[in-house]
């Protein structure tokens, strides 16, 4: 059986009218997001890995919403974007997923990439057995 990843993540219909997101992240828009994490995505499959999405809200349902995704899975490795983790003011969503985590995955190593272009890189760090060869 294949590790599973799954990728938490704001949706990026959200992003562009955001303004905390447009202010952190202000090199990134909804259509550079939907790509990167699309490329991302293809990658980990390449590598063997069975993946999937979790996007939330700012806040509203977020957490009833991640929860669900964990609820009767057992995934190897979560993914929490820095879309939610180096925006300050999703800060409290960041310290529910990761109690939720913890709660509901607790065997799961937690991953953080720097955007969306590096989730591979953040996996690879915890799953090295899962690098290409050079």
């Amino acid at each position: 059986m294949s590790p599973s990843i799954l990728i938490v993540g704001l949706d990026p219909a959200l992003v562009d009218d955001a303004p905390s997101s447009r202010a952190a992240f202000p090199e990134i828009n909804a259509e550079v997001v939907v790509v990167d994490v699309a490329k991302e995505r293809a990658r980990l499959e390449e590598l063997g890995f069975t993946v999937e999405a979790c996007l939330l809200d700012y806040g509203q349902t977020a957490e009833a919403v991640y929860r669900a995704a964990l609820t009767g899975k057992d995934y190897d490795i979560v993914v929490i974007g820095a879309g939610i983790r180096l925006d300050p003011v999703l800060t409290p969503v960041f310290e529910v997923l990761v109690d939720a985590t913890r709660e509901l995955a607790p065997r799961a190593q937690l991953c953080f990439n720097v955007s969306p272009s590096t989730t591979v890189e953040a996996v690879q760090r915890w799953w090295p057995e899962r690098r290409p060869l050079a």
